[in-house]
């Protein structure tokens, strides 16, 4: 599948998850499920920008009183040729004509003088925003900035779509999980770098609980039970949620079929030699394959299903560059459309460095940005993270790619 069709199969297999109403403080980088209005005026009444005088009429003006941010409102209103002293964000008294700055005031005994266009330094009620406006449209994301439009305009609460859950599987007999890999063997990238990957999406890591693969959970590691047979069929993360599955089927399938996850994340096991049991695992349970291989490098032999009971499958690549692309080209999207975010626009940049694009697949390049151009990082081979650690996008360089502008992917931070 074309590299563009595939992430648009991932957009279109799922539709957003339930809304749920949540604090305010607990609804950050999640999106809004419905609309959020100003429950009140913004500001909510007449009230002075700046520390200084309202006055009333023409200069000078005899001081008859001060109001207080927070404190009890002049009783009258102003009559021409009088003030008030006044404090930035309390109210001004009806017949406000300006607010004459404090450090624009000349004092003369009980009166100030000064020079103030009429209207200055006065905030109207509702001039920012009116009762009922909508602040922040439906997919929106919630930033922190968000909460506090939220919280000024009235509200406790938001109704947002509730956070994917994620669950992670790493396959391979040759894989260690700490220090320094003995001989034949090789260190896991991939579990270390997806927990960044899926927060990053929007999604909330989950723990693989399977019946027929019993995990215990202690404060700082999770260990298999002492049964030698599942013993041999699973090898579990030191610290953390992701799940390590030697190359057998039976631990596969439990996965994939015992967890409440709403998607499971395999890495491994997708390619087409003997230990590569996704697909067929896949095939067992009946599970609607919607994306099989995508035209890109790295990152060929990734997947996309959807199990009967409506649960995603992602196969990554073993490879950790590879598996790393796949994910920004088949779990990202996947995730943002659970999640109910709306699609970003496109971020593009000049490449500033020699590329050159595949006859026939799409390549995602690793580049560092700088302002409206891009440079390569080299060192990416797929099964190497290290262009990838020094980039903070991967450029996308279709066959047909001219030299000019490349879509940008941007990596987690």
């Amino acid at each position: 599948m074309h590299w563009a069709d595939a992430r648009q199969a991932a957009r279109d297999a799922v539709k957003p998850l339930e809304a749920v109403e949540l604090p305010l403080a607990d609804a950050l980088g999640m999106a809004l499920a419905s609309p959020v209005r100003a429950l009140v005026a913004l500001p909510g009444y007449d009230n002075s920008a700046m520390d200084g005088y309202a006055v009333a009429g023409t200069g000078p003006w005899t001081v008859v009183g001060a109001v207080r941010a927070g404190g009890v409102p002049h009783p009258s209103p102003l009559r021409p040729g009088t003030a008030v002293e006044i404090a930035t964000g309390a109210p001004v008294p009806p017949g406000t004509r300006a607010v004459l700055p404090v450090e624009h005031a000349v004092h003369k005994g009980r009166r100030v003088a000064g020079t103030v266009p009429d209207g200055k330094h006065v905030r109207r009620r509702g001039e920012d925003c009116p009762e009922g406006r909508e602040l922040l449209a439906t997919a929106t994301t919630v930033t922190a900035a968000g909460l506090g439009a939220a919280a000024q305009a009235g509200h406790d609460t938001l109704l947002v779509h509730r956070r994917p859950r994620v669950a992670v599987v790493v396959t391979g007999d040759e894989l260690e999980t700490s220090g320094r890999p003995r001989p034949g063997r090789v260190r896991d990238a991939i579990g270390p770098m997806l927990p960044g990957l899926l927060r990053a999406a929007g999604a909330e890591e989950h723990g693989l609980l399977c019946r027929s693969l019993p995990i215990r959970l202690q404060p700082r590691r999770k260990r298999v039970p002492t049964s030698r047979s599942a013993a041999a069929r699973i090898r579990l993360l030191p610290v953390g949620l992701v799940t390590w599955l030697a190359d057998r089927p039976d631990g596969l399938t439990a996965a994939l079929t015992e967890g409440d996850a709403d998607v499971v994340v395999v890495c491994g096991a997708t390619s087409a030699g003997p230990a590569d049991h996704l697909r067929g695992v896949l095939q067992a349970l009946r599970a609607d394959v919607r994306v099989n291989g995508v035209a890109c490098r790295p990152g060929h032999p990734q997947l996309l299903a959807v199990l009967l009971d409506g649960r995603c499958v992602v196969g990554l690549p073993g490879n950790p560059f590879a598996a790393l692309a796949a994910g920004l080209t088949l779990l990202a999207p996947l995730l943002a459309t659970l999640g109910g975010h709306r699609v970003p626009a496109p971020l593009t940049a000049r490449l500033t460095g020699p590329v050159t694009p595949h006859h026939q697949d799409t390549k995602l390049v690793a580049v560092t940005r700088s302002g409206s151009t891009a440079t390569p990082t080299g060192h990416d081979r797929p099964g190497s993270l290290w262009g990838a650690a020094l980039a903070d996008a991967l450029a996308v360089i279709p066959p047909e790619w001219d030299g000019g502008e490349a879509e940008l992917l941007p990596l987690p931070s």
